[in-house]
């Protein structure tokens, strides 16, 4: 189902106030700016030259914010073409095409990966499988509904756990 598209600022870094597209479909949720300034506050350290995943992409702008402070190269994980149609036109507006790609599995190691599964389908296997894909002492980020627990991720440990009304950020490191 389509609905109206709506456009979603970026909080900080080089890019900070500049808008970008969301897909307009109910196929995505996109994570609103207070749980992306509180993730970014926590992990602005990390960013600066990372290799970041971020898996659910929907808009991209979890990948996009991450370059906006200082990361290397982003891979967006996303598989719904209106979201990918979406996320290539953000990168183009920012000029950003070089740092950005599209893949519909992880295709690196990575230092962070950010995991913003649907809460209609939170995939949880498929999240615990991504964290194959974190290199030693990177970091994890997971946003799930408040209302359910995920399964503990074996290799990561879990540094933070906040709420936000209906969501729930938790921040991981491997060891």
């Amino acid at each position: 189902m389509l609905k109206r598209k709506t456009q979603l600022r970026i909080i900080s870094g080089e890019y900070g106030g500049r808008l970008i597209d969301t897909p307009g479909t109910d196929a995505t949720r996109p994570m609103g700016d207070r749980e992306r300034m509180a993730i970014f506050n926590r992990l602005r350290d990390e960013l600066p030259g990372a290799v970041v995943l971020d898996a659910f992409a929907g808009s991209g702008a979890i990948g996009i914010e991450a370059l906006s402070l200082g990361a290397k190269s982003v891979d967006f994980m996303e598989k719904n073409p209106q979201a990918i149609r979406t996320i290539k036109n953000n990168l183009a507006k920012l000029g950003l095409t070089e740092q950005g790609k599209i893949t519909k599995r992880p295709a690196a190691t990575y230092d962070l990966i950010f995991a913003d599964p649907p809460y209609d389908n939170p995939q949880y296997a498929l999240v615990e499988s991504l964290a194959d894909s974190l290199r030693l002492g990177g970091f994890f980020v997971l946003s799930h509904p408040a209302n359910l627990e995920p399964p503990e991720f074996a290799p990561l440990s879990l540094l933070s756990d906040k709420k936000y009304a209906a969501a729930c950020i938790k921040i991981f490191q491997k060891h």
